[in-house]
């Protein structure tokens, strides 16, 4: 269960009974420093709240440390580190939030404990992230082959007296993950992040990582979560949020349901949830609303009773529902504005 130690990174805290944040990795080269910025604040914007970022070159320690020195964005930065340790000590350096590190890759001693001195001078977090593609002899028990090598790295840092640590053991089965990630919960107190890794494209990814982090989380395993898709990276987050919002975990964003549509349906639902989900996304709301979109007048409100606000339409017109209750009754073309008016109006951002 979640009774973890609490680490700090940057100005946010993970473990304990802190709630559990969603996270992303950056897609852009970190070398690219223009586009790597415009994909930060994208994400900040859409909720992201912490964000790894590849680190392979000096030019990338060089953009790093520009974003930090600037502080363009408030959310901390992840280092993510392979093979050369001698990167992992120059990101502490120019601010790095955390590091993480892949002992699967990184894996003598007399480095780790370089890369432990360091993060104490500058009192940072580690993340021990150990990732399945590390290893070659595939077939050996493969999460046996993590558990060991996590035991061994972590034994390790605890000699060194170093605690400020964050596991996590990425592998792309789900099931394997669900097994691995209950014996971490069971042997260690240090928090986790979660993730299935090499999940694909975002709605078969998004579905083998709910599917796997659903029960993790359900059984109170996890502090911080990403959703790695082959994709936008802001889908990422968003998918996170969604896992952790059908969990009950996370309850500050908006819930947009809709129907999935039957012979009944006189519009184009499908474009219209888009453009509610799109328009609702600018208003920034910070609180767990329901709102639903349904494709016809006869079952809409019925349906989604629940729902805190809702519209439904017929064929050249639409109505507006907050709890059940109809409101008003507007023209197809302008329902849509109208309803997130109302929604504005409520004042609920």
């Amino acid at each position: 269960m979640r009774n973890k130690r609490i680490v700090k990174i940057g100005d946010l805290k993970i473990g304990g009974k802190e709630k559990i944040l969603v996270q992303s990795m950056t897609k852009n080269k970190t070398e690219d420093y223009l586009n790597l910025v415009r994909e930060l604040k994208r994400l900040e914007k859409g909720g992201c709240e912490i964000c790894r970022i590849a680190i392979k070159t000096d030019k990338a320690i060089e953009n790093l440390k520009k974003i930090k020195e600037a502080k363009i964005i408030k959310m901390p930065i992840v280092a993510d580190i392979h093979f050369d340790y001698r990167l992992a000590l120059k990101a502490i350096k120019v601010g790095a939030d955390k590091i993480r590190i892949n002992p699967f890759n990184i894996t003598k001693e007399k480095e780790w404990r370089e890369i432990i001195k360091m993060a104490k001078d500058f009192n940072i977090p580690i993340r021990i992230g150990l990732n399945a593609g590390g290893i070659r002899e595939r077939e050996k028990d493969i999460e046996r082959i993590i558990l060991d090598r996590l035991k061994r790295t972590i034994d390790f840092f605890e000699s060194e007296n170093f605690y400020d640590l964050v596991i996590s053991a990425k592998i792309s089965e789900p099931l394997s993950l669900i097994n691995i990630y209950e014996e971490i919960d069971k042997n260690y107190q240090y928090p986790i992040h979660l993730g299935l890794t090499e999940t694909g494209l975002p709605f078969e990814g998004g579905i083998r990582s709910g599917v796997a982090m659903g029960v993790l989380l359900y059984k109170g395993i996890g502090d911080t979560i990403r959703v790695s898709l082959t994709g936008d990276s802001l889908l990422e987050v968003v998918a996170g949020f969604e896992i952790l919002s059908a969990l009950n975990l996370r309850n500050d964003l908006p819930v947009i349901i809709s129907c999935p549509t039957c012979g009944r349906c006189e519009v184009d639902l499908e474009n219209i949830v888009k453009e509610v989900k799109k328009e609702i996304f600018k208003l920034n709301i910070k609180k767990k609303i329901k709102i639903a979109i349904m494709g016809c007048e006869v079952n809409g409100p019925g349906e989604a009773s629940h729902a805190d606000y809702g519209i439904a339409f017929g064929k050249k017109s639409g109505i507006i529902f907050i709890k059940g209750k109809i409101i008003r009754k507007e023209p197809k073309e302008i329902i849509v504005r109208k309803f997130i008016e109302l929604i504005l109006r409520e004042k609920i951002s």
